[in-house]
């Protein structure tokens, strides 16, 4: 396995296999097009295009022992990776949106528990005789309702950037050039 560029600017990730099959999960029962690539062969891909300047195509080339390739399965193996990689994409997707939704909740929740707790503390200072006890108490509630806030403010500002870029990702990788060339130099693109 080794990465390179073409005078074009494409970043081309080379890997060697014996046999096509091997970038596929040997556990999946789904024929080669709809079957989910093997873990360590994925997550080799993903640490590559990670490395890859967002604006630089992506090629990928397969080595493969046998003596002959064909072109249909050039194709076949395009269609799988675009397929694996626009599934990952999609689901990725989903688990963004899975959670802003939760952040919704969260801070819908965290904001009435805020109004609740100012007027249970201003409530209970108001009862309290002496004025530390009642400032401890107003002023505890009140930080206890800004921790509630804290989750949906670290959904909104921090958690969500680094699953757009997964996505963003897998939808790059969807789009990646294949090529394969076999042990005896027959080359066959999709």
């Amino acid at each position: 396995m080794q990465a390179s560029a073409t005078p074009t600017g494409t970043a081309v990730l080379d890997l060697h296999v014996a046999e096509l099959r091997q970038l596929f999960n040997s556990m999946d029962p789904a024929p080669f097009r709809q079957r989910d690539l093997d873990a360590k062969a994925q997550a080799y891909i993903v640490d590559w295009a990670q490395e890859v300047p967002a604006g630089r195509p992506l090629e990928l080339v397969v080595h493969v022992g046998a003596e002959a390739v064909a072109p249909s399965d050039a194709a076949m193996l395009k269609d799988a990776v675009d397929e694996y990689f626009r599934q990952r994409a999609l689901a990725t997707w989903r688990g963004l949106r899975k959670l802003f939704r939760t952040g919704r909740i969260s801070l819908l929740i965290g904001v009435l528990f805020v109004g609740t707790a100012a007027v249970v503390g201003e409530s209970i200072a108001s009862f309290v005789s002496k004025g530390r006890y009642a400032t401890l108490i107003h002023d505890s509630l009140v930080i206890g309702a800004w921790v509630a806030l804290w989750r949906p403010m670290e959904i909104f500002l921090y958690d969500w950037w680094p699953v757009r870029t997964e996505a963003r990702l897998f939808e790059r990788l969807s789009r990646i050039d294949v090529r394969l060339i076999s042990a005896g130099g027959t080359e066959a693109s999709a």
